[in-house]
Formats: C-alpha cells, structure tokens, sequence
C-alpha cells in the first residue's frame, strides 16, 4: 500500500482562512436556530474541549465508557475494561494483577499503533490534568483505579491542541467521581480467588447542599501465576468540591498510591530478586466558573513519586551491588475560559504552564560500593498558549479550527493545529472530518540519561487525517459508527548504533492507517449487544499493535442479577520485532471470558468473574506468557 504525502499547506491554509469565514458567517448563524435537535443516548464530554460539550460538535473521535461498563467486570484497573470496549486502543499485560514499571514492566498504550518505548505518546489525565512520571514522560499504569472513576473518556488521535505534548497518539481521561445532587452513597467491595489475588476497597460519595465529597481506599495483591510475579498496591482518593455561589465553584483532589511488584524475566531467561517499590500521588486545587455565556477554571497540580528498583541478577550472576533510586515531580497551572461570542459560538482561550523534571541516583547495597552515586538532577518547563474556534453556522453543521503555540526550554517553539467540520444528518446520523497535528517533546531520559543520551533531540511529530461517521436506529435502540484514518509521523525517536555505540536519534517515518468499528444494540429491556473492530496498517512493524482487534460482548441486567459474556480476538500482534536474522514474532489468540452477579439482600451482591475460560496460551510481552483460566469471586454492598 502507497500512502499519499500529506497536504501539510493546504490543512495550515484551512486554518488561517476558517475563522475569517466562520465570521462572515456568523451574522447568518445568529438567525439559525441555536439548539441541536435531540437525539437518543445524548450525552456530554469534557476531554474534547476542557468543558463540557455535545460531542456530535466536535471533530475529533471521543469514546465514553461509563462507571457501569467499568465496574461490571470488577477489574482492579480500568486499562483492560479500555482495551476491550475501544476500538484501536491496546494496552500490553504480563500478568494476573499488577504492571510493573523500568526491565519487565508492561502497561504500555497504543492508540492506532501509535505509544512509543515506554509509553510516551498517549497522555492519560485525571479530571483533565497530565500524569506521567517526570523524569521518563511516560504514564505509571498501576495509578489508574477502577474505583475513582466515574467515568472514563478517550481521544483517539491527536489532542495536541488542548493537551501539548505527550498527546500524540490519543488522550486517556479519568474523571473521578463527583456527586451532583443531595445524597450519601457508599459502596464496598470484596473478591479473591485465582493464584491468591485478592481485591477489596470501599468508596464513599456525599454531598449537601455546597458541599460534596468523593473518596476512596482500594486493595490489590496477587501470588502471580509465575515464580517472582507477586503484586500488592494501596492506593486512595480523595476529592472535595464547595460551591461558592451559583457561579463559582472549588475543587481539591488527591490520590496516592503504593506498589510492590517484580521481574520475573523471560521463561527462558529468569531474573531473581528483582523488586520495585513505588509511591506515586498527586493533588490538585481548581477554582471553575459557569455562567451564560462564558465558563472555565484555574487549576493548578502537583504529581510526583518516589521509585527504588532492584534489578536482581541471573542465576549465574552475583548479586547486585547498587539500588535504582529516583524522585520525580511534575507541577503546572492550566486556565481557560470558554466564551460563546454570539449564536452558535463556543471559542476557547487556555494557558498552560508545566515544570517537571527530578533526581536519579543509585544507592549502594554493601561496603565494596559508595553509599550513592548521582545520575541526573534535572529539570525543565514549558509553557503554552491556544485557542479553538467552533462555530455553528446552521443548526446541521459545525466548523472548527484551532491552533497551540507554545515553548519548551530545551525544544523549544511549537504548533500544533486542528481544523475539522462536523455534520448533524438526517435520520440521526453524524458526519465528521479533521485533519490535526500531534506532538512529542524528548523525555530528560531520552536527552540526558544512560548511554544512548542525546542532547540534540528534536520532537516528534504526528499529523492525523480522519473521517467518521455515526447513527443511531429504532430510536436509538442501535448505533453503528465508523471511522477511517491516516497517521504520518516523522522524527521519530528510536535507539541505534552510531559509531559502534547506542544512541538516541531522530529517525525515519511512521505511517499507519486504518479502519474502526463500533456497534451497539439494546436488544430488548436489559439485553445488550455490543461490537467493536479496528484494522490497522502499518507501512514499518510496531511492537503490541495489534492489526486485527475484534471484541464482542453480551449483557443482560436485571434487578435481581446480572450477567455477561465477551470475547476478544487479537490478530497479528507483534511481541518482537523482525531484525537482521529473524522475522519477528507474532501472536493470534482468542479470549473468552464471562461475569455474573446476583442479589441476595437488598443492596448485597455475589459476583463472579471468570477471564480466559479457554485457557488459551499466548504472551503479550515476549517471554512472559499470560496466565491460562482466573476465576474470582467475591461481595458487594452499597448503602
């Protein structure tokens, strides 16, 4: 397959020229209606565009997955609910709980292909603020609790407009939970059962009249399903809301958590001692106004953690003689006001400022080595401006254009663009198209640290050409969506031998496209039936990128019990990538797995979960195999 060369001109043309138009029309608008006709299963997101809004206006592709889909499995962490219920995204897993981070670690993200080693080109945020490690630019996937989320919203492609860097590939949002009218609401939950694991936390909601209150403590641990595979975490949550008056509004959220996993190595090549003790939290203080025709927020945050890593040895080595150590840290300011300038307008100006960076050094464990040794003490900020113009010109079609000006201390000056149309079309159906530019700045680790260092890096960059389309059925009792894609990337960052050592460099090209596909059907009263397809073509092999990705699941609710089913087919993952001498290695698996819940007084529930029901063998990282059949079962009351 022969791809095009991108229209670069032409989608910067567009651009400039759109907001000139958008101003002629504007007079023409005024007199259209100003309200979108309603139509079934409407909802409203915030990761688009920072404030809440229908997503049929806007051009970029956005999945919701709600607390219900989420907790139905009762997964610890959201990751793998994600993998199955969006279409291109795929996140890697070594094991029954737990991910691991540095040698061993998996939780790595790919949106349509795109994710980077480690993970670096997809954000994941926390009620729209950035979390990833300081030092390596990379998200801590052990974070990501399935018990603080109300509800979880995911960008597919770039986001770079309203995210900076890091938001190359697609952006991952938790929203945690936030109760919006009088109530008390408090859950507990408890399950164990394959391989020793064991999940238990409790979550409580509040709020009266001003004030609410979300909060939350969850427990994990397993026994791994392979010799030096056990995992355990803490972790909380907290979130405090005050409404100061109809207009004015704060917020203080918080979460920590604690792990203690390992590295177990390859089947073929095991590691002993490995151990990786990690404390990650953050914490952030918004204040959010909403008025008529204007709403925004100043937030300012706080993520950081503290890693010390044993690398262990083989059997044939000695034991280690230093520990991996490294404190990190990440702090900013983001504002932005949303303003409807006349009918129809929704235009948004936003600020942000990050600082980040940390301190690596090793310790040494006997006498024979000195008690530390620095690596790097490094920090660096960036600071950015944008603005995005969305106009309803007539009450069926939409345009938007935007741009993002910013400036990274070692970079940097960037752009990043966004220009789309979004059509409101008979018969309830959608059509979008955008054309966008993603970006990535080089991590300290990649500019400073270890033998491939290279303090010349430039950033990365990604432009996105995509168009979608979406209906609903039976008065929205079915929906079918489509999209198709096309990724160009270029200064890649990859590792290679430059004068008979390994370095950092800017290389090559990266070009996939693809087609994705979603189905949804309430069949009748309680009964669900969901789909979703990706294919992804890759003109150069990309590491845990499926090309084939297919889920299917089957769901009836009742008030006395739930239960579902779902499969999952993954074809043409590669676990290793060709190189001179070998042709790579691939893996085509099938899993099927199954969940039930009964209620056996008033708001006290049994579950039962069962994952892999096949026993399929296969292996997401290579030489680390998954475990065959987990079942679990367990309780939960609210109240």
């Amino acid at each position: 397959m022969k791809f095009p060369k991108p229209c670069i001109s032409s989608a910067l043309w567009y651009l400039v020229l759109c907001p000139l138009v958008l101003g002629t029309l504007s007079l023409y608008a005024a007199e259209t209606q100003d309200t979108l006709p309603p139509i079934p299963l409407q909802e409203v997101v915030a990761t688009g565009t920072r404030t809440t809004t229908d997503p049929r206006l806007l051009p970029v592709t956005v999945n919701v997955v709600t607390e219900e889909v989420l907790t139905e499995k009762q997964q610890p962490n959201i990751l793998p609910t994600l993998t199955e219920q969006v279409p291109g995204l795929f996140v890697t897993q070594r094991g029954v709980i737990g991910y691991g981070v540095s040698t061993g670690g998996s939780g790595g993200i790919k949106v349509r292909g795109i994710g980077g080693q480690p993970n670096t080109d997809v954000l994941v945020l926390i009620d729209g603020l950035p979390q990833y490690a300081g030092l390596y630019g990379h998200p801590i996937a052990d974070n990501y609790q399935t018990s603080m989320a109300e509800r979880v919203e995911v960008i597919r492609g770039p986001a770079s407009l309203y995210y900076g860097s890091n938001a190359m590939g697609g952006v991952i949002n938790i929203v945690t939970h936030q109760p919006k009218t009088d109530t008390i609401l408090t859950r507990i939950h408890a399950q164990g059962g394959s391989f020793g694991s064991v999940d238990a936390g409790i979550t409580n909601q509040l709020r009266r009249g001003k004030w609410s209150e979300a909060a939350g403590f969850n427990y994990v641990r397993t026994s791994g399903h392979r010799e030096n595979t056990a995992f355990s975490q803490y972790s909380g949550f907290a979130r405090l809301g005050y409404d100061i008056n109809a207009h004015w509004a704060l917020q203080a959220t918080g979460n920590i958590a604690y792990f203690n996993t390992a590295n177990p190595g390859t089947v073929t090549d095991p590691v002993y001692d490995s151990r990786q003790h990690i404390l990650r939290g953050m914490a952030t203080l918004s204040a959010e106004n909403h008025y008529d025709r204007t709403e925004g927020a100043i937030r300012a945050y706080y993520s950081g953690g503290r890693h010390r890593i044993n690398d262990g040895h083989k059997a044939t080595e000695p034991l280690p003689a230093t520990e991996y150590n490294h404190t990190d840290l990440m702090l900013g300011v983001s504002a932005y006001q949303t303003v409807r300038l006349f009918r129809g307008n929704h235009t948004t100006f936003g600020f942000d400022y990050q600082h980040f960076g940390g301190h690596v050094w090793n310790k040494g464990l006997s006498d024979r080595v000195p008690s530390t040794k620095d690596i790097i003490r490094k920090t660096q900020y960036e600071l950015a401006g944008y603005v995005d113009f969305r106009q309803e010109v007539v009450h069926w079609f939409s345009l938007d254009a935007g741009v993002r000006l910013g400036w990274h201390s070692v970079a940097g000056f960037y752009y990043a663009p966004q220009a789309g149309l979004s059509f409101l079309l008979p018969h309830d159906a959608q059509l979008k198209a955008v054309v966008s530019r993603g970006f990535r700045n080089p991590t300290i680790r990649e500019l400073y640290m270890y033998a491939p260092a290279n303090d010349s890096l430039q950033a990365v960059s990604l432009w996105n050409y995509e168009l979608s389309y979406k209906q609903y059925f039976l008065g929205g009792r079915i929906r079918v969506g489509a999209n198709i894609f096309y990724l160009h990337a270029k200064n890649m960052i990859e590792t290679r031998p430059i004068d008979g050592r390994p370095r950092n460099v800017n290389t090559g090209e990266l070009k996939n496209a693809g087609a994705e596909l979603e189905f949804s059907a309430r069949v009748w009263q309680g009964l669900m039936l969901g789909a979703n397809y990706s294919y992804l073509y890759m003109a150069n092999p990309v590491l845990a990128a499926p090309e084939h990705k297919l889920n299917v699941s089957l769901a009836y609710h009742h008030d006395r019990f739930r239960i579902g089913t779902n499969v999952q087919y993954i074809h043409g993952l590669y676990t290793r990538l060709p190189a001179a001498g070998n042709d790579g290695k691939k893996q085509n698996f099938c899993l099927w797995s199954a969940h039930a819940a009964g209620r056996i007084w008033r708001e006290l529930w049994v579950t039962l979960t069962a994952d892999n029901i096949l026993g399929t063998e296969y292996e997401i990282n290579a030489g680390f195999p998954m475990p065959r059949t987990t079942v679990m079962a367990g309780l939960q009351f609210a109240f």
